[in-house]
């Protein structure tokens, strides 16, 4: 039963990784997920001192440095990576001062030995919200990327847009750190993402590309834990980065 559950939320997890990473990929922000990662750590320290959800207290921080984050932007010329460079480092040095020695690597690289239905339920809840939001203004933050004078034009609301964003993104990678913990969470949305661009022929393809890959690569190095007890967090990255070089492989031919 324990390893249904991990595998259903490796799914949710994995496939609205893709998705997120999809949009994080064409914005050139691929790498914020490994910022957000960092964001995390504080929340996830607090929550395996505590014994709550680290889920919690990674959103917790998330929520706060995406707040902060927003609010800079609109004071600053700065673009949001480099704000972010600002923020989320920091969050790394308070988390190593209080962090204890013993659980450094499950708050780095995850644990899934600790799931219960009642998790997978919200897990799922999430992953499906997240999905549908962001489905929504998908074209818009597209739009966007390409030309924010003409998204303006065309009416599109750019500053609640970048706000949404972010926050699926919070969402995303707060749920992430359950299955590889926040170290590795910008290879969690990154990856899956450059493997279907790498495949796609058009924008639907490629991100609902980036949701399979990203979905398969989870289940599968979930089950990979199971059968040989390596951690699932650096599992689900090494096949998803296996999945990639397949990728360039068949681009090539």
């Amino acid at each position: 039963m324990q390893i249904v559950l991990a595998l259903m939320m490796g799914a949710f997890i994995g496939g609205i990784a893709g998705y997120v990473g999809s949009l994080m990929v064409t914005k050139r922000m691929a790498l914020m997920g490994g910022a957000f990662g960092h964001l995390t750590l504080p929340g996830i320290a607090m929550a395996l001192i505590y014994g709550f959800d680290v889920f919690l207290g990674a959103l917790l921080f998330l929520a706060i440095g995406i707040i902060l984050i927003w609010l800079l932007e609109q004071r600053t010329k700065l673009p949001m990576e480099a704000l972010a460079a600002v923020v989320m480092p920091s969050s790394l040095g308070i988390a190593f001062l209080f962090l204890p020695e013993e659980k450094t690597a499950q708050a780095l690289i995850g644990d899934i030995s600790q799931i219960s239905l009642t998790t997978v339920t919200i897990t799922g809840v999430l992953s499906l919200i997240t999905y549908f939001v962001i489905k929504k203004i998908f074209l818009e933050l597209v739009f966007t990327n390409i030309s924010e004078d003409l998204a303006k034009a065309e009416g599109i609301n750019i500053r609640k847009n970048n706000f949404i964003y972010l926050a699926s993104i919070a969402i995303t990678v707060a749920l992430g750190v359950r299955i590889v913990g926040g170290l590795l969470t910008a290879a969690l949305v990154a990856i899956p993402a450059c493997t279907s661009r790498n495949l796609s022929k058009n924008l639907s393809q490629y991100s609902y590309g980036g949701m399979i890959f990203g979905s398969l690569a989870s289940t599968l190095g979930i089950l990979g834990y199971e059968f040989t007890g390596i951690p699932a967090g650096p599992l689900i990255i090494i096949i998803s980065t296996l999945f990639f070089v397949a990728s360039l492989i068949i681009k090539k031919d």
